[in-house]
Order: structure tokens, then C-alpha cells, then sequence
């Protein structure tokens, strides 16, 4: 599973220390806004040698959404939203993915998917737009309502959708209300209907029997207000960011975990590839995963704190890498779901994409073993619908090497040298405020780990509640 192993290589990444601002619905794929043009290498060019360039790479559907209201009209469309009969609390989830959808990472959906699209990304990962070319889609990004909701809207065409205290977040137009086939998307999304699916339970199990799909109109950027908005770069931003740095390749690292030297390893070790290439300046995005998390996954706010000793302490190099927070929420959907994370990164500008055993897997919730097999999520990245112009860059496994006292890529000619120090392991040595070999993760970034489970231990004893499902 994703998180059994210090040795794995994760399919996620990007970090900076500083805040950088330094079927008649056609049109819904007409975007608006950023266009950069670029064209990366293919896989297939990858194998026969990369011919480089010094572009970012275009985002999906040719065009960045934007999906925010231009600041010269939020107040108009605010006052438009507070006019709309009709209302739709949005929950946690809800408001990631409107996050997700109004900066562009899901181009080119102009917002919550129809049914035409749900039914495509259900069944084929993907969807075709208008000149017949194909978009990878391979999880579904829907806003489900009840029946009491579906009978107050009526033959409305809109919705304003709200907060959890009722503040207006966006109206969505030209709506279309269809059923919510609550097994069939949970079989076909993570391949079992098995209960204890975190994701599931916490965002469909329990959800309305009927899904609303629409354009949305977001009526200012998302904010959290949590102390991390300035690591919550747009798209936009990124590519911004990566011009401004004169990345001619960027490569993607995401993860959800707190990042030790075996992931430092496969970062530094990919951008000396790049250079090999002829690439002169290849930058890192390490892009943590900031929404929906499951219980025992550690805080976004504690990762986050983690990741900036890493660049603090130089196990990274901070001229070289950016971090900033992935919004979307965490699926635990193994090969599915890994798609999605790589499709997201093209649309932040990322032609690279980091990934290794069992990228987005977990533990089978009802028996004890794996949910998915560790080797299927780099290959069917391989092999993934509207991803051929994404180069997939599998990594082998890196474990202690004991005989050189830090982290190494594993050599099997002398396996009794290495030590795989678990997930496991690894929170447990933290609880018991125990330190892992030298080597394995840099000192201030094992502290902020030992501190986020003395807090846990604190708050227990407290009677408080744990942040941990906190990650947003």
C-alpha cells in the first residue's frame, strides 16, 4: 500500500518557504483565459530520445479555465447570487472541488460534471471534446443533492451554492439534474464495493440520490483562511511562476505524507536525469495534497510545516523547487486515481510526472492486504487515455542503506544492506519520540513529525479532538 514503505516511490510533489505571487453543452469546452503554448515530448518520443524545449507544456483542451468572476464584476454577481431562489449547502468535499474546478486544474470542465461526462469518465477515463481529440477524466467531480433539494429546484436552470454558515460561494447555470448510480460509481471508481472506503463514506455513501451538474460561476478565489492560502498557487500561477524561473521542463512530485530523504533522493536523481537530457533548467514542483485526507493521514497544516525544514535544511533546493498545495481531496483510488493527479499537473504546467509503487493506494478496508497491486498505477500511467503527452518517469525503490548510513536506491545483489523502514514504523518511532537511523529524514523536519503525535497524545489526554481529519 502507499503508505507501507520509507522505500516507496510516491506519484506526488512541489513546496517554496516563501508565498509566491510573486450534449447541447458544447460550449462548456469553449474555456476562457490562460492559453500557453507548448508542446512536450511524448512518451513514445521519450523512448527514442527527448527532443528539448523550452516551453511549458499546453494545458488540456488547449485553454487554462478560470472559472472565478472577474473582480471588476464580483460585486454585481454577488448581489446576482443573493437573488437565486434556490440554495446548495456545500460540504467540505463540495468546496474542494470547487476550488479544484474554478482554477483550471480539471480543464477543460467549466464545472460540475453532466451527465454525458460523468457517464465518460466513469466508464472510459476520459472524455472527447468538440474536435474530436481526448482528455484524460478519470475520477468524477459531481455535486450530489437529495430529493427535497431536486424537488425545490424544480425547472429551475440555476443554483446559488453556499457555505456550511450560508455565505454565497458561486451560482451554477444551465443546470441538468440526473441520477446518483451510488454502487456502479464506487465499483467502477476504486474496483470493490467493499465498506471502509474513506472517501466513500465520507462523500457518497451518505450523499443525495441525484447528481447536479452545471457551469459554475465562483464569485472569489477560495480561501481557507488557515495560514497555508500563499502555498495555494493557481494553475495560473504555477506557470507564472515557472516562466518567471525560466523552467524549460518542470516535474511533478505529489504525496501526502511528510517527506524523508528516500523521496529527496528520487526528486534530486530526476532533475540530474533531466539535465542529462540537455534540459538546462528543469524545476521541481512538489505539490503536497491539501484536501480530504483519511483519519490517520498526518494534518496538512503539520506536512506542510515538515516540508519546509526540508527546504530550510537544503535537502532540497529551494532555487530549484516550488511547493505549493494541491486543493483536490484524496480518493485512495490506486491506478483511477493516479490519472487524475497526473492530468491535474499538465493544467499546472508540469510535463514530467514522478511515480512509483502503488501511487494513491491503500490498504483493503475489510482484509488484510493491499488494495491494489504496486505495479499497476505507473503502468497504466504508461498507457492512459489523454496522458500521451505527459513523460511518465518510473523510479526504482529507495530503502536505508545501512552500509552507506542514508538512503539509497535498493540494490537486490545485496538486499541484507538495506532497511525498509514502514509507514508504520515510522509513526511509531514518532509516537515514542524514538529517532529513525541518521540519514533518513533530516532532523527538523523528524521533529515537526515527533511534535504533530506529541499533540496528538496531548490532546487525547485533553478530551479535545484531533485535527487529523483536519487537512484542508
Amino acid at each position: 500500500m502507499a503508505s507501507s514503505a520509507a522505500a516507496i516511490v510516491f506519484s506526488d510533489s512541489p513546496f517554496r518557504s516563501s508565498p509566491l505571487i510573486h450534449t447541447h453543452h458544447v460550449s462548456r469546452y469553449a474555456p476562457r483565459s490562460v492559453s500557453v503554448s507548448v508542446v512536450s515530448p511524448s512518451r513514445r518520443a521519450s523512448r527514442r530520445g527527448l527532443a528539448v524545449k523550452s516551453a511549458l507544456i499546453d494545458p488540456d483542451g488547449g485553454k487554462l479555465m478560470n472559472l472565478v468572476v472577474e473582480e471588476s464584476r464580483r460585486r454585481v454577481m454577488k448581489r446576482e447570487a443573493e437573488t437565486v431562489p434556490i440554495r446548495i449547502k456545500l460540504n467540505r468535499v463540495d468546496l474542494e472541488w470547487v476550488h479544484v474546478l474554478s482554477e483550471g486544474w480539471a480543464s477543460p470542465l467549466k464545472g460540475f460534471m453532466r451527465q454525458s461526462e460523468f457517464l465518460q469518465t466513469l466508464h472510459f477515463n476520459s472524455f472527447r471534446l468538440e474536435d474530436g481529440s481526448v482528455v484524460n477524466m478519470s475520477v468524477p467531480i459531481v455535486l450530489a443533492i437529495d430529493d427535497d433539494q431536486k424537488f425545490r429546484i424544480g425547472d429551475s436552470n440555476r443554483v446559488t451554492l453556499v457555505d456550511s454558515v450560508g455565505n454565497p460561494i458561486a451560482i451554477l447555470t444551465d443546470i441538468e439534474i440526473y441520477k446518483h448510480p451510488k454502487e456502479e460509481r464506487i465499483a467502477r471508481t476504486w474496483g470493490t464495493t467493499a465498506r471502509g472506503l474513506p472517501y466513500a463514506e465520507e462523500a457518497i455513501t451518505k450523499a443525495g440520490n441525484w447528481l447536479i451538474g452545471g457551469d459554475l460561476q465562483v464569485l472569489e478565489p477560495i480561501k481557507y483562511n488557515d495560514g497555508l492560502d500563499r502555498f495555494r498557487l493557481s494553475p495560473s500561477q504555477l506557470r507564472e511562476e515557472f516562466i518567471r524561473r525560466g523552467a524549460d521542463a518542470v516535474f511533478a512530485f505529489q504525496l501526502r505524507n511528510p517527506v524523508h530523504n528516500g523521496h529527496a533522493l528520487l526528486m534530486t536523481d530526476t532533475r540530474r536525469r533531466l539535465l542529462e537530457m540537455g534540459y538546462k533548467n528543469p524545476v521541481l514542483l512538489l505539490n503536497p495534497l491539501g484536501g480530504f485526507t483519511k483519519a490517520d493521514d498526518v494534518p496538512l497544516s503539520w506536512r506542510m510545516r515538515q516540508h519546509e525544514k526540508v527546504l530550510e535544511d537544503g535537502v532540497l533546493d529551494p532555487e530549484t523547487t516550488v511547493v505549493s498545495i494541491f486543493p483536490s481531496p484524496m480518493l485512495y483510488a490506486g491506478p483511477t486515481e493516479v490519472q487524475w493527479h497526473a492530468k491535474a499537473r499538465i493544467n499546472a504546467g508540469a510535463n514530467f510526472y514522478i511515480v512509483g509503487r502503488d501511487p494513491a493506494g491503500m490498504g483493503h478496508p475489510t482484509e488484510n492486504r493491499d488494495l491494489y497491486d504496486a505495479d499497476h498505477g505507473k503502468k497504466v500511467l504508461s498507457m492512459a487515455p489523454g496522458l500521451e503527452r505527459l513523460n511518465i518517469l518510473p523510479f526504482k525503490v529507495a530503502a536505508y542503506d545501512k552500509t552507506q548510513g542514508k538512503m539509497a536506491f535498493f540494490d537486490p545483489s545485496r538486499s541484507q544492506d538495506f532497511l525498509f523502514i514502514s509507514g508504520t514504523k515510522m509513526r511509531g518511532l514518532a509516537k515514542k519520540k524514538e529517532n529513525p537511523p541518521d540519514g533518513f529524514m533530516c532532523p527538523s523536519g523528524w521533529k515537526v513529525l515527533v511534535d504533530y503525535y506529541d499533540s496528538l497524545s496531548a490532546e487525547s489526554g485533553n478530551g479535545r479532538v484531533s485535527e487529523a481529519v483536519a487537512s484542508a
